[in-house]
């Protein structure tokens, strides 16, 4: 359990996470960059007509692959009070239920995602006809899956984590 992929496990995250980083750093960039020209161009008097539609494709791509670097650093919203008033067995039972309705839920976004590109064939971007839709919106298959993969590697280290405390 402790391998995955043939990395020690923790080793993974840390590489999973700093990908996610510099992937977040990156859109971040991009997105500042990207509303900045439109608002400078527009206020020189020549609006950008692909800025709105390329913000708010930057804008889901950082809120899904950054809900992944979150639930990765373990900083989603959580019932952490909920989990701290019953005993260690249902603590257990409580994180893995957790998880696995986490990634039930992803998995279906997953499936989602990949029927909507059948439905997408060879569309693209209003504003950028060279653009294909199917890139834009691949970040909901890839995120979801990403995001399943996060859970993965959390629940060793959470479930070792309640082995120490019941120890105590």
């Amino acid at each position: 359990m402790r391998q995955v992929f043939g990395l020690n496990r923790h080793r993974f995250r840390d590489e999973f996470a700093g990908f996610l980083e510099k992937l977040v750093l990156f859109l971040v960039v991009a997105l500042a960059s990207v509303v900045i020209m439109g608002v400078v161009f527009r206020k020189i008097g020549a609006s950008l007509v692909w800025y709105d539609e390329v913000a708010s494709i930057l804008l889901a791509w950082l809120t899904f692959y950054g809900s992944v670097l979150a639930a990765l650093r373990q900083e989603h919203i959580g019932f952490s009070k909920i989990l701290d008033t019953v005993g260690p067995q249902a603590r257990r039972f409580l994180i893995v239920f957790g998880k696995v309705a986490v990634m039930g839920f992803f998995t279906l976004v997953a499936w989602s995602g990949w029927r909507v590109f059948g439905v997408l064939g060879g569309d693209t971007l209003v504003s950028l006809p060279w653009m294909p839709q199917r890139l834009t919106q691949s970040v909901i298959p890839i995120g979801a899956v990403l995001f399943i993969v996060a859970e993965l590697v959390l629940i060793p280290d959470l479930l070792s984590s309640q082995d120490r405390e019941e120890t105590r």
